[in-house]
């Protein structure tokens, strides 16, 4: 398993192709904007060398016997997901954004079940060829990123219906050696400082949407595989300075990128679904199932953090104490375990998929997901009415050393005498950045928007058997004999 450092330099050795604000980045490791993502990614490594987490952060690869990084696992036990849940909430914890990894290991995960339900029905051989990409992920323990989210052009129009075939990735050469592959991914979270690319259809395919229909790996640098970095807000602050940045080690978010596929060849060992439609229903299915169990975890650990700069501040500006304040900071504790343990109930009532997979509750998985994206936005908005307006006006921390003003700053941000004026600025940049635009617009659309998991609730729940417990209610007899 690789160190936290050894994952940083082995980014060194791939240099793929980034833009970032017009220009091309050629080493993202040393670049301001990337480097708090890749410290936060890094962390994943981190934990699975550290003797306290060793047994929730590494697993016993079912392939090869070996010890493995858990990023890199096929669940296949009850307690290989619950595991997972809570390696997730220590990221969060360490951390206090996202820490990128999950899409890729999910990714993983039901791509290894859907080939094997492949091969065993149609008699392909996609399964043996995953089998052999995972056993070198493990072995090399590569940051994979799942790449999903198509730009969908008209949501009203089916993949081959749209007026730019590009618009969802598509297969436009099929080549004895391989196939050559067109379009994009958006909304890559940690995808510049991946190992690798893991490409997933990202909606359910009709016949028509053959060439759609398609699931390969490929390196980040390989040849057409080209990343546009996004901004997000305050980024600038991340090469303006450290105390702004509010996280200056790991950054806001995950550090998105629109991936583009410019006729990219991949080799027929590194495809996995090429044109079986009738599975690309039930691959979204499992995949945005596991995807869901992890939200409820990896954000109640970032707001164990967020939780505390409350805590903190209020400690600071005197209001500790105060009956409101206590109310407010309970109910955000309160909020963060009930998404931590939808979480574990997904996974604890899971079930074994035909390949040995272990398999979260979809509808647990939803409805924690769901309540995830409700909570985390109550939650912030509890913390900023705790901690009051200056998280929004403070100056720039450079008015710090200003000789005319420098002074004055710090003098009216102190709060009670013993009070450090700097510290609580910093914990007040740890709370904006903790509660800005970005974070919770991933919150929301992460894992599919909530409308997506009302959607799984909705078709999920037996209907007519909870109509059936309340008639047998109504009808029961009052002097009859238990049954």
């Amino acid at each position: 398993m690789k160190t936290a450092d050894e994952y940083v330099e082995s980014l060194r050795q791939l240099n793929p192709e980034v833009y970032f604000m017009g220009e091309r980045i050629k080493n993202v490791v040393d670049h301001p904007a990337f480097r708090p993502h890749i410290n936060s990614a890094s962390v994943t490594y981190k934990i699975a060398h550290m003797a306290e987490h060793r047994d929730i952060a590494t697993a016993t690869s079912h392939l090869t016997g070996e010890r493995i990084n858990r990023w890199t696992h096929i669940p296949q036990t009850q307690e290989d997901l619950v595991n997972k849940v809570k390696m997730l909430r220590i990221a969060g914890q360490i951390t206090g954004t996202c820490f990128q990894r999950c899409v890729g290991m999910d990714a993983l995960i039901s791509l290894y079940s859907i080939t094997h339900d492949m091969d065993r029905e149609l008699n392909t051989s996609y399964h043996e060829r995953f089998r052999q990409f995972l056993i070198r992920t493990q072995q090399e323990d590569l940051m994979t990123d799942g790449a999903m989210t198509d730009p969908k052009g008209d949501r009203s129009k089916r993949p081959s219906e749209q007026h730019d075939p590009d618009l969802f990735v598509r297969v436009v050469e099929r080549r004895p050696d391989g196939i050559v592959v067109r379009g994009a991914k958006m909304h890559q979270t940690g995808a510049t400082n991946s190992h690798q690319i893991l490409v997933l259809p990202g909606q359910s395919m009709t016949e028509s949407d053959r060439d759609y229909a398609i699931a390969f790996a490929t390196p980040v640098n390989a040849p057409g595989v080209i990343f546009v970095f996004g901004r997000q807000v305050n980024d600038s602050r991340k090469w303006e300075g450290r105390l702004d940045q509010g996280n200056p080690r790991y950054g806001s978010v995950g550090g998105e990128s629109l991936i583009i596929f410019d006729n990219v060849f991949v080799p027929w060992e590194q495809v996995f679904l090429c044109g079986e439609t009738e599975y690309t229903g039930t691959l979204v299915d499992r995949f945005a199932s596991y995807h869901r169990q992890n939200y409820g975890a990896c954000k109640s650990g970032n707001l164990d953090v967020l939780i505390g700069a409350a805590t903190s501040v209020a400690d600071m500006q005197g209001t500790l104490k105060a009956s409101h304040v206590k109310d407010k900071l309970g109910e955000m504790a309160h909020l963060a375990e009930t998404m931590y343990s939808g979480a574990l109930a997904c996974s604890f009532h899971s079930s074994t998929l035909e390949s040995g997979v272990a398999f979260v509750d979809p509808l647990l998985a939803s409805t924690s997901k769901l309540n995830t994206a409700r909570y985390y936005p109550e939650v912030t908005k509890l913390a900023q009415d705790i901690a009051g307006g200056f998280v929004a006006t403070m100056p720039g921390e450079q008015e710090l050393d200003n000789p005319r003003v420098g002074h004055f700053v710090k003098k009216y941000y102190q709060t009670k005498a013993n009070t450090d004026p700097v510290e609580r600025m910093r914990m007040g940049r740890l709370m904006e950045n903790m509660t800005g635009a970005t974070s919770m617009i991933e919150c929301m659309h992460g894992a599919g928007s909530p409308q997506a998991q009302k959607v799984v609730v909705q078709r999920t729940i037996n209907w007519q058997q909870k109509r059936e417990l309340a008639h047998k209610i109504i009808h029961a007899d009052p002097f009859a004999d238990d049954e």
